[in-house]
């Protein structure tokens, strides 16, 4: 007869050879490169050997796991840390900022992110023998989740994937929707349930998030917002802020601020052209924004990040 506790030990001991196991595979597959877009579609792999500085960059619908060290997330006034224990859970596009917080070169900070495609989400909760708990009201559309023994194992079978490319088509898509499945399980599953449910009002404002995302240069009007949603003026903006934890209008603001940081950091444009090509009008008022965004003004910025050893911006992932 096992002891009080014993089955909950050998849970623990089964995570610390799973957490080892992965972090090996990431490795593995890193070489001396800091990210990886894997031939798996949706998976990045990233490895960092220093702390660095903290980055602006905007979350997609993703999870991402941690086999070693540790990460701080910002989005708006709240904070998110997450670690080898620890998934981060994002449910809508967030910009957000991020650093990791626990890395050196003897023990790199090692993680995966995979993004989550909502249809895949829809299909899965089709099934009636998914439960799915209730996602609290005016949770954010980020959170931090237990990871399991059952989520590390299909996290280091997916990876294992990439030395057998050629069982990427068919197996990945199944690895991947287990993955998700074990979300849903988890009590952080209700708020990705409430975004994908069509209908449900998490699900009419991820649908104006996505909206401002993909037209954040052009001029906004809160009014045109909620008739996308089908909501009230005031409704909406209680719905926006909680799953983003800022308004439509400074959602709009943070994206166009990191859009035209990277133009003028990877392709060159000067403050002004980079201003206009994200939706301002002055440019005098971007230097603004751009500074008590960033903590110097635009140009300057760009010469510290071009600068040795600054550490590039982010890409538009969990990187």
């Amino acid at each position: 007869m096992n002891e009080p506790g014993s089955s909950n030990s050998q849970s623990q001991l089964r995570a610390r050879q799973l957490r080892s196991q992965l972090a090996r595979k990431i490795d593995s597959f890193m070489g001396s490169s800091e990210k990886r877009v894997t031939e798996i579609p949706g998976l990045i792999l990233v490895r960092r050997t220093g702390l660095g500085c903290p980055a602006c960059t905007t979350y997609e619908p993703s999870v991402a796991v941690i086999a070693q060290g540790r990460k701080r997330v910002e989005l708006g006034r709240t904070t998110f840390i997450y670690d080898e224990s620890h998934f981060l859970l994002t449910s809508v596009d967030l910009p957000i900022v991020s650093q990791v917080i626990e890395a050196s070169e003897e023990a790199p900070f090692l993680a995966l992110a995979l993004k989550l495609e909502m249809p895949v989400v829809r299909e899965l909760l089709s099934r009636e023998e998914i439960p799915v708990p209730e996602a609290p009201p005016d949770s954010p559309a980020m959170a931090t989740g237990e990871t399991t023994v059952e989520l590390l194992d299909a996290c280091c079978r997916l990876v294992d994937l990439l030395g057998t490319p050629q069982d990427i088509p068919f197996l990945s898509g199944l690895i991947q929707r287990e993955i998700i499945y074990r979300i849903l399980r988890g009590a952080e599953g209700a708020r990705l349930q409430a975004i994908a449910t069509l209908g449900d009002q998490s699900h009419r404002t991820a649908k104006v998030i996505a909206w401002v995302r993909t037209n954040y240069a052009k001029p906004l009007r809160v009014e045109d917002l909620a008739q996308i949603a089908g909501m009230g003026v005031s409704t909406l903006h209680h719905h926006f802020r909680a799953l983003t934890a800022m308004s439509p209008l400074q959602y709009q603001k943070q994206l166009r601020l990191q859009t035209a940081r990277g133009r003028m950091l990877t392709d060159g444009l000067d403050a002004a052209s980079a201003a206009y090509e994200v939706g301002y009008e002055s440019a005098s008022q971007f230097n603004r924004e751009y500074s008590r965004f960033f903590g110097q003004p635009p140009m300057r910025d760009i010469r510290t990040l071009r600068s040795p050893g600054a550490s590039l911006l982010e890409s538009v992932s969990n990187g």
